[in-house]
């Protein structure tokens, strides 16, 4: 897949992940999109060392998106504590 089709799925990924995961996630277009590609990476080598996946193999579409809305509670977690300070 190009760079194109990879940003389009990234982009898609992360408007689904803020969808799903409840709550006020503010970022533009270009946070959501690298919060797709990002947890598509993250899916990617979890499932490798958890032996889902093989070197190569493309990752699925909810693998992807459970892997955005595990960075998006991590970036949750992170942006509240240094608000609390």
């Amino acid at each position: 897949m190009g760079i194109i089709g990879t940003i389009v799925v990234g982009f898609i990924v992360g408007l689904l992940a803020r969808a799903i995961k409840p709550g006020n996630d503010r970022m533009g277009i270009i946070m959501t999109t690298l919060l797709g590609i990002a947890g598509a990476f993250v899916a990617k080598y979890v499932g490798q060392a958890m032996g889902w996946y093989a070197e190569g193999d493309p990752v699925g579409w909810i693998a992807s998106i459970v892997g955005a809305i595990v960075l998006l509670v991590l970036v949750g977690l992170l942006r509240g504590s240094s608000r609390r300070l």
